[in-house]
């Protein structure tokens, strides 16, 4: 009678039964430090990206050395117009940063078709710590960044897949594996701009990148030592649909519709949040006052601020909605998109008038003003990404539902192509009208979702059953 309990698990694979690591599976500490490893890489080198191009490589005698270099800054230039090495540097860190979430659809798509998972987190991982070391040759920049963003598209998406893979479909711990997971990433996201921001900034820029490189060798050394604890992958099969695919039901051309319109609105609300990858480091270095304590910090620390304040505003938001739910009834996801937004504009507004200020004053810009450009940012941005992916993952159908996650994705690459452009107009534009457009964009969002919401609230509320 007594080993009644554990026959539930004696059906199950040992990896889905395992409960050796914080009552979770094995396989999930390996994803776990493999992925804050990947993102400790992937994070120092984009706390570095901006201000290394800009203040370093593209000045004379450096740029002329890189490859196919003249060719991808005239391309650029039909775009955008002359650009200088410090707008050249935020247009492409922008444009870096926006591309990043294109690759996974193309290192998905592969994996699930030809290669499986875990080949492709491996030819991920190897791709990418070949791109940080590249990093730390002039001639190979370009190569670098396309060796970085195609193997966090190979990377990512399919490791996070190898996590839910851990268990089984009834499963509760996976939800709570996830949050483990995320941890592991809002560490590295960090530690990573002060280890490598310190070294590349205070060092050599190659410092950095070199630990970036390191950083992402770990995490393949790791994941390679954990494989055993993974879930067998099924071979896939080219073209085999396992099931046939469910029928759009009467009225789903409606949501759906809705949804595709709201992804260039939610793409403005996230500029002032993706702006902070690309011309916000740039403009923090030379107008911020860099001080803390006495001792002078690199601007690449900005990042690190940055996380420490999403995270802690993360958990202080779950915890709000929570309560509030107790006490009120809670509004419904475009509600709170729209009231999030509002928010997330005042955060470059706020930049805004500190850059009046400076100019009023000809003092520069006090860190009071970055911690509250980052906590009016960040309590923006915890409160439309994740509910975003909530509202989307609900309202699609299911004939289509991983095709809408996957667009839902888009909104960050266009806001990154949005960025882009605004990057260019850094040393352009005085510090109240950048920052001031800025804001005007993220407001507009939220206008279109003020009227998104009155028009087509009901196909976005929850029907009585989902409430």
């Amino acid at each position: 009678m007594t080993a009644a309990p554990d026959a539930p698990h004696q059906s199950l694979p040992e990896h889905q039964a395992d409960r050796s690591f914080l009552g979770h599976p094995r396989g999930l500490a390996y994803l776990a430090f493999s992925e804050g490893w990947e993102r400790f890489s992937y994070y120092g080198m984009t706390a570095l990206l901006a201000l290394y191009s800009a203040q370093y490589l593209f000045k004379p005698g450096h740029i002329e050395k890189i490859w196919g270099f003249a060719r991808f800054r005239a391309l650029l230039e039909s775009f955008f117009g002359p650009l200088t090495p410090l707008t050249l540097g935020g247009a492409i860190a922008a444009l870096y940063s926006g591309l990043v979430y294109l690759t996974p659809l193309l290192g998905g798509f592969i994996a699930d078709r030809y290669i499986g998972r875990t080949r492709a987190v491996i030819f991920g991982a190897v791709t990418m710590a070949v791109g940080h070391f590249c990093m730390a040759f002039d001639e190979t920049y370009l190569v670098a960044l396309a060796c970085i963003l195609i193997g966090s598209g190979f990377f990512k998406g399919n490791l996070a897949a190898q996590v839910g893979d851990l268990y089984a479909p009834g499963d509760l711990r996976r939800a709570d594996a996830f949050q483990i997971y995320v941890l592991a990433i809002q560490v590295a996201v960090i530690v990573s701009p002060i280890v490598c921001g310190f070294l590349g900034q205070k060092i050599a820029w190659h410092f950095g990148f070199g630990a970036a490189g390191v950083g992402m060798l770990i995490g393949l050394c790791i994941y390679l030592s954990g494989r055993r604890w993974l879930p067998a992958e099924p071979k896939p099969e080219p073209g085999h649909i396992a099931e046939p695919r469910p029928k759009l039901l009467p009225g789903e051309g409606k949501r759906i519709a809705v949804l595709v319109l709201l992804i260039p609105v939610i793409a403005c609300a996230y500029v002032g949040n993706q702006e902070i990858f690309a011309a916000y480091e740039l403009w923090g270095d030379a107008h911020y006052q860099l001080v803390f304590f006495g001792s002078a910090i690199p601007a690449s620390f900005l990042i690190s601020l940055d996380a420490i304040v999403s995270s802690v505003l993360l958990v202080c938001v779950v915890a709000f909605w929570r309560w509030w739910g107790k006490h009120h009834r809670e509004p419904d996801e475009i509600t709170k998109i729209t009231i999030a937004t509002f928010i997330a504009a005042l955060a470059p507004l706020s930049l805004a008038l500190g850059s009046m200020h400076e100019a009023a004053t000809g003092e520069k810009v006090g860190l009071g003003w970055a911690l509250g450009f980052h906590i009016l940012n960040n309590l923006g941005f915890v409160n439309i990404y994740p509910v975003g992916s909530a509202l989307y993952s609900r309202v699609a159908p299911k004939a289509l539902g991983s095709t809408m996650m996957a667009a839902y994705l888009l909104a960050l690459f266009l806001a990154g192509m949005i960025v882009t452009k605004l990057a260019t107009l850094l040393d352009k534009l005085p510090g109240a009208v950048f920052w001031g457009m800025h804001a005007a964009i993220v407001a507009g969002a939220g206008v279109a979702f003020l009227i998104v919401r009155a028009a087509a609230g009901r196909l976005l509320t929850p029907s009585a059953d989902e409430a």
